[in-house]
């Protein structure tokens, strides 16, 4: 197993990608976005394009920076800690991990910040990519998609779509299913805000027959899970980052609280059973973390087989957000739920993120099958 602690450019990156965001998206920015009713601040997204995070995991040659998924869920995780709202996991990490082995010319896009992508691939409340029915039946020397998607995370505001539509098979199958790049503006497309607490952008997006050639055919026909899956798991390795990232937040918004607040002429953080749940949740953080960080390793090195250490690291990341935002309203008391307190925006994203692309228990299946339960 490679080492999980960072490398030097590893902890040069943290410590840059941390203090850019602690200036320019602390969780005040988010409350921002909420109350202007803007899914993201373009503004931040064009920085982040200018350091070179939209191009993390774009090769060189077409102008990215290429630092690979551990470096992708360093950015992340830093960004889970400010709740930064950025297309970037939809973008950054799981439309150029598909296009990268499919349709390289996009990709100058996408590390140029010049285009954002949103996955539409759910058709209910719950992750299943198989379980897809939207219809993408032959026309002429090309395709048209009529059915709709559900929790588009990002579809509100992206400029493209991958889209997954069933092409030949029946729902439940693996096989039978086609990975489109659709433009957003096509004809026959229309999109409808969701409203989600984590006040991020997410939508519902129906499609009318809408008309694809076989340019926008991402992989090949009938074979769009194989060229997703990769994708798709670098996609829950950056939200499992994201998601131990809020968690580091919460717990530290939550013990200055304990070294703050005072009952009894004590500070409450003198409570010995106060420091046992801090340190308890200090301790499933870090392991989190490690888990984390062997799932960046593992799709740098062997992307292949990768799919063990994602699950993990995504049951694990949920299990412990929902425990860390759960601690942390607790000890702050009344006020933890309070809109004018922060520690709410925690915990719902912890709660919104632990549903996107797969739950606890399609994680925790993923990890069993694996093991041979």
């Amino acid at each position: 197993m490679s080492s999980l602690l960072l490398t030097e450019d590893e902890t040069m990156l943290r410590d840059a990608a941390r203090g850019f965001l602690d200036e320019a998206s602390p969780v005040s920015a988010l409350r921002a976005n909420r109350d202007a009713g803007r899914p993201h601040d373009p503004g931040l997204w064009r920085e982040m394009a200018q350091m070179g995070w939209t191009g993390v995991l774009v090769p060189e040659a077409q102008g990215g920076s290429d630092m690979g998924h551990r470096a992708a869920g360093i950015l992340s995780g830093e960004m889970g800690q400010t709740l930064a709202a950025a297309p970037f996991i939809s973008t950054a990490v799981i439309a150029a991990t598909a296009l990268r082995q499919a349709a390289g010319d996009r990709l100058a896009d996408i590390a140029g910040g010049a285009v954002t992508y949103a996955l539409a691939v759910d058709e209910g409340p719950k992750h299943a990519p198989a379980r897809s029915t939207m219809k993408a039946e032959r026309a002429g020397n090309g395709f048209r998609l009529s059915g709709r998607k559900c929790f588009v995370a990002d579809g509100g505001s992206a400029d493209r779509l991958l889209v997954l539509a069933r092409t030949a098979g029946t729902p439940g199958e693996d096989a039978g299913l086609t990975l489109f790049d659709i433009d957003a503006a096509r004809a026959g497309l229309e999109r409808h805000r969701r409203d989600t607490v984590d006040s991020r952008d997410h939508a519902d997006i129906d499609f009318d027959g809408v008309q694809a050639t076989g340019e926008d055919v991402v992989g090949e026909v009938d074979g769009g899970l194989s060229a997703l899956a990769r994708a798709l798991d670098a996609g829950r390795a950056a939200l499992s980052a994201e998601l131990a990232g809020l968690s580091a937040g919460a717990f530290a918004m939550t013990t200055g609280y304990l070294k703050e607040r005072k009952q009894f002429g004590r500070t409450i953080g003198s409570f010995q059973a106060l420091q046992h749940r801090a340190a308890h949740l200090w301790s499933e953080i870090e392991v989190t973390a490690s888990a984390i960080a062997n799932a960046g390793r593992v799709l740098d090195e062997a992307p292949d087989a990768a799919e063990l250490a994602v699950s993990v690291a995504k049951a694990r990341a949920t299990a412990t957000a929902k425990l860390a935002v759960s601690e942390g309203v607790q000890m702050h008391g009344g006020i933890g739920m309070t809109d004018e307190f922060d520690m709410g925006f925690f915990m719902k994203r912890a709660r919104v993120g632990a549903e996107w692309l797969g739950d606890y228990g399609f994680h925790a299946a993923r990890v069993a099958a694996a093991r041979g339960f």
